[in-house]
């Protein structure tokens, strides 16, 4: 009796110990360990990112100039899809395509780590609206496809290409660089505004979890949508760009390589950014022809994406004359009243150096206005060897102070890609170039700087800015795009932030007279608009390579300033041919809202102008140094020399301009 009540209860410990092991056992599962959970819901359960709106883009007025547009990527996840059963050929049917393409789409390097079979992917990109709307319908037949909706761009006003920029599909290096931030089938700012401002504008992303059947077919949200996470959208930005202002230079420099910049010199906001030549914006939107479309214009002649606004490193010319002018007056070297006879002409060491001005000055106001080489070149040698003739180090490194107050030989800081911070020569490049034990150099060695040659190179946006800092009369702000965001999200402290030039105002006020001057009585006659008070300097940059560069910058009213504006157009010869009329009929639309009768013409002239051919001609037309030096004495005296300088007839008609440039070489 015993050993039977012995062995039931033995029995029992038994069953006891089996019942804890399981109960054990099902709460590691249940509880503690959800590896099991997890693997019945990767097979259950499908997290779907979903896709932020960018932010939009307005321009300063509020005109919406970056959209977003609807568009349907069709998505495939490899293991959910049965080829046993689904119908390929209806499949292929409703997308239009082959089953080769098929075949194509579906297969992918599964070695490469890139792709997943278990992880969804892109089968086609960008499905059109009535291909969506067929799919739809049949969408219940094909279990693994499904499609995501995503936002693309779209640019209401086909303009403003390269300051606006474009998105592109993130590459490998994209992904690494973001840590874990973005994964393959996102989109990423890759040039202009998008770029600059992707962090505001791409928004977060959110995920939406999908329960799936067991023949892998979708039947609705995840606990009715519990885990879901909403996509943010992008801030919504106002830029400081003038759209009708950007359109109707584009419409002006079309045909034309160059660029212009205008900006508000009170705060630095840039109204307009034009690179010559451009293109509809549009043609790169993530479509299917973006990448033939890509490809035609990365490889085009004109180089389309070369952004000559920030990027091309030009000789500024005539206007630089503005720079030498205030620093020689603060230094006491340049009296701005000192009268100054010009015979046509810079005579030294045999040879002249021909100017087209030719007569009395009385002082740094006609200098301006009529753009007299031979008074710059002199006075430019002045400043250099105002510790002597012997130390020209000490001199030319004093001016050099001051263009870097003018915001030269450096990035300006706008928030935009790609900025070249330009250049201009020191003591210390002369001193290689030259050796001291080969004789060294001195002020008419580099005296074609003066006039704005030599190895100076400045950004079309750097001469904006000196004719804000000009406009201001002794400062300005960092040059910006951005205005405000619409979520009163604070756009970058540094565009608040003053840069001082210390040169008394009083100079400053003796070259915006000498601008006033040039434009009502000087080189740039051709941009005089009653009221307007526009204050001007033309400049013609010597090419190496073919035609010479048309210059002007610009502000107005003149003591009102609301528009600061610089023009640079490649191979056009003088500045009052080209660059002048653009940037005069660009601030009359500014400012008056339409061009007057009697100036139409000069509208006119300038939309039919062609100078690409010219372009195509004389490449390369963009260096990043030109030499101009003056001769040893020991040389002998060559035929004299012409240094562009300025159209004296600024109102003389295109064709008689170009006749006067054959007749002149």
């Amino acid at each position: 009796m015993k050993s039977e009540l012995s062995r039931q209860v033995n029995i029992q410990r038994v069953f006891l110990f089996c019942a804890l092991a399981l109960i054990a056992k099902a709460a590691e599962l249940q509880i503690f360990d959800d590896s099991f959970r997890r693997r019945a819901d990767q097979t259950t359960i499908e997290e779907l990112t979903v896709y932020p709106p960018r932010g939009l883009v307005y321009d300063r007025h509020g005109e919406l100039i970056i959209n977003n547009e609807a568009t349907y990527d069709l998505m495939v996840t490899y293991n959910q899809v049965d080829l046993k059963t689904m119908n390929v050929a209806k499949f292929c049917s409703i997308l239009d395509i082959k089953e080769s393409e098929f075949k194509q789409n579906l297969t992918k390097d599964w070695k490469s780590g890139k792709y997943s079979r278990s992880v969804p992917f892109v089968f086609m990109k960008k499905l059109a609206p009535q291909t969506y709307a067929r799919l739809q319908e049949s969408m219940y037949e094909f279990p693994g496809f499904f499609v995501q909706v995503r936002n693309i761009r779209g640019y209401p006003h086909s303009v403003g290409a390269h300051v606006l920029g474009y998105i592109n599909e993130v590459d490998q290096r994209d992904i690494e660089r973001s840590n874990g931030e973005y994964e393959t089938g996102d989109y990423i700012g890759a040039a202009g505004i998008e770029a600059e401002y992707e962090s505001y504008l791409k928004g977060e992303k959110g995920v939406t979890s999908l329960l799936r059947d067991n023949l892998g077919r979708i039947v609705g949200k995840y606990k009715e949508g519990a885990l879901d996470t909403a996509a943010i959208a992008g801030h919504d930005l106002y830029s400081s760009i003038d759209i009708n202002l950007q359109e109707y230079g584009e419409h002006l420099m079309q045909n034309k390589t160059g660029s212009v910049v205008a900006l508000d010199p009170k705060t630095g906001q840039i109204l307009c950014m034009i690179s010559g030549p451009t293109y509809d914006p549009n043609l790169l939107v993530m479509t299917q022809d973006r990448g033939q479309e890509f490809s035609k214009l990365l490889t085009h002649p004109l180089k389309y994406f070369f952004d000559r606004t920030v990027m091309a490193k030009y000789p500024p010319g005539s206007i630089f004359k503005a720079a030498v002018s205030l620093a020689g007056m603060q230094e006491g070297v340049i009296n701005p009243n000192g009268g100054f006879s010009c015979s046509g002409g810079y005579f030294y060491a045999g040879r002249l150096y021909k100017c087209h001005h030719s007569g009395h000055l009385n002082g740094v106001v006609d200098a301006i206005a009529h753009s007299c080489n031979t008074y710059y070149m002199n006075k430019y040698r002045d400043i250099v060897d105002k510790f002597g003739y012997s130390n020209p180090d000490q001199g030319l490194d004093l001016f050099n102070k001051y263009l870097t107050e003018f915001g030269f030989g450096q990035k300006l800081g706008i928030d935009y890609p790609n900025e070249s911070p330009g250049s201009f020569p020191t003591s210390a490049y002369y001193n290689k170039l030259y050796p001291k034990k080969l004789g060294g150099w001195h002020s008419p060695t580099i005296m074609s700087c003066g006039i704005g040659q030599g190895e100076l190179q400045l950004t079309t946006l750097q001469m904006a800015n000196f004719a804000a800092c000009i406009a201001n009369r002794g400062y300005w702000y960092a040059p910006h795009l951005a205005m405000k965001f619409k979520d009163e999200t604070p756009i970058p402290e540094r565009f608040e932030e003053k840069h001082i030039v210390h040169v008394d105002k009083k100079y400053f006020d003796v070259v915006v007279e000498g601008m006033a001057q040039c434009v009502i009585r000087g080189t740039a006659r051709i941009v005089y608009v009653p009221d307007l008070n526009i204050c001007g300097k033309t400049g013609t940059s010597q090419n190496p390579h073919g035609d010479d560069h048309s210059v002007f910058f610009a502000f107005a009213p003149k003591d009102d300033p609301k528009i600061a504006i610089a023009v640079y157009v490649e191979n056009a010869g003088w500045g009052s041919s080209y660059a002048a009329p653009i940037a005069g009929l660009m601030i009359e639309r500014f400012l008056n809202d339409t061009i007057a009768d009697n100036r139409k013409y000069i509208e006119e002239r300038m939309v039919n102008a062609n100078l690409i051919d010219k372009f195509l001609k004389n490449k390369p037309t963009v260096k990043t140094s030109v030499k101009a030096s003056a001769p040893k004495k020991s040389e002998p005296a060559p035929e004299p020399v012409e240094i562009p300088s300025d159209q004296p007839e600024s109102a003389a008609p295109i064709g008689q301009t170009e006749q006067k440039q054959r007749e002149k070489k």
